[in-house]
């Protein structure tokens, strides 16, 4: 069974969330993606994120519980608000919320709402809503950052591909690249979602500007892993990270 889905002008088709050929969740975050679904039907744009927000919890970002306001610790920003499902669940086997926050996500007294609080949640970077701003903040945050003299942090950044059409992006990618803000790394779901597309692939709307790249699947662990610790510490990073359509 599979789920159709107006695209940018044409219709694709998506597996629903349940669908048994969707790969399985991470072991660590499979219950806790369960519990805050609680029954209901995610996107699966939704889905698409986990894989690649596991890979940085739990294998890259210096950050814990304990250093959510170490100035030293890494920074990552979910500029993909509307996919916050995924990240919550990851937060709390990481144990930067408690797993019974998951139960009422969305709730009216809930601290975890449909988008991102960084005053509400603990490990949250920045507040999100409209699609676009992730990655002006994150060139924002890597220049704070430099202009402090605090040169082993990373700031890392996920977007969405359909967020590559806004025009802030394109800002944001040319002045990190001429500024050569090596530790910034962007991440891009690239699902195909986006309106206009760009001559070559998403990456190179980054290498042109002066951006090391990689593109992997977005499945793959280890492929991701290598992928975002592939910097040359001289430029900003760029990871592709490919997912099925509709995701």
């Amino acid at each position: 069974m599979t789920t159709m889905t107006a695209n940018a002008g044409r219709v694709t088709t998506a597996p629903p969330p349940d669908d048994p050929t969707t790969p399985p969740l991470p072991g660590p975050v499979a219950a806790l993606y369960e519990r805050v679904r609680a029954g209901r039907e995610f996107g699966a744009n939704v889905r698409s994120t986990v894989d690649v927000l596991w890979v940085l919890y739990d294998r890259i970002l210096r950050i814990t519980p304990e250093t959510v306001d170490a100035p030293e610790r890494d920074r990552f920003l979910l500029s993909k608000g509307h996919a916050v499902a995924g990240y919550y669940a990851v937060l709390a086997a990481k144990g930067f919320v408690p797993a019974d926050w998951l139960d009422d996500q969305g709730g009216p007294g809930s601290r975890l709402g449909d988008h991102p609080d960084r005053m509400l949640v603990p490990g949250v970077e920045i507040g999100s809503g409209s699609l676009g701003h992730g990655l002006g903040l994150g060139v924002g945050t890597a220049l704070g950052l430099r202009a402090q003299g605090l040169l082993t942090p990373r700031v890392f950044v996920l977007l969405g591909d359909a967020e590559l059409d806004e025009g802030s992006n394109h800002e944001a990618i040319a002045y990190a690249g001429a500024t050569g803000l090596a530790n910034l790394t962007a991440i891009v779901i690239d699902n195909g979602s986006a309106t206009h597309g760009w001559p070559g692939g998403a990456a190179a709307r980054f290498t042109v500007n002066g951006w090391t790249a990689a593109t992997v699947d977005g499945r793959d662990h280890d492929a991701l892993h290598t992928a975002l610790t592939g910097q040359d510490n001289h430029r900003p990073h760029v990871v592709v990270a490919v997912v099925d359509q509709g995701e």
